[in-house]
């Protein structure tokens, strides 16, 4: 079955982005590669306050390869600009994605979203690559209103200039929600 991973870069406090969407601290040390990640995954799930923030740092789109979906209350469904804009239910699009055949899903931001995923237990791996700043107050990985989720680490590395990266993989009990 296609694995649903949270993938994205946090400060040592755990804040994705600064209170205006700004992630200058996240950096990409040269000794660390993201090309493994991007061969295992074809599809993209973010939100629509992060798609906002890519498009203006010029981003938005990830190409032909990387089906990429916007979930957004505020902005029309439907297919524009390469990218599918959706306002349905996450737990049952997500289910629905899982039934096609395909490579693991990146669940790419932000916060409300993580959440929401934690929310509907969707989550199977998280992949964390941990930067060496304290931001003390911005937007949090993971804003609160979920239940305990419990992960097991499967793999650490450090790299140059203080990154740590952190793959769990989420730990589940026999019985699993239906849809």
């Amino acid at each position: 079955m296609r694995s649903v991973i949270l993938g994205l870069g946090i400060s040592l406090d755990g804040y994705i982005a600064r209170r205006d969407g700004g992630v200058d601290f996240l950096f990409i040390p040269k000794d660390y590669s993201m090309a493994d990640f991007f061969s295992s995954i074809d599809t993209a799930i973010m939100g629509r306050k992060t798609y906002d923030k890519s498009r203006e740092m010029g981003g938005g789109s990830y190409g032909p390869s990387l089906k990429t979906y916007v979930f957004s209350r505020t902005l029309p469904p439907g297919e524009r600009e390469g990218l599918t804009f959706v306002n349905q239910d996450l737990y049952s699009f997500v289910h629905e994605l899982r039934k096609h055949p395909g490579k693991d899903m990146w669940l790419m931001g932000g916060g409300e979203l993580a959440r929401d995923s934690l929310k509907e237990d969707l989550l199977d791996k998280l992949y964390l690559g941990i930067v060496p700043v304290l931001l003390g107050e911005d937007i949090p990985l993971f804003p609160p209103g979920f239940p305990q989720r419990n992960f097991s680490l499967r793999e650490n590395k450090t790299f140059s200039r203080g990154l740590i990266t952190l793959k769990y993989k989420r730990l589940r009990s026999k019985s699993k929600r239906k849809p």
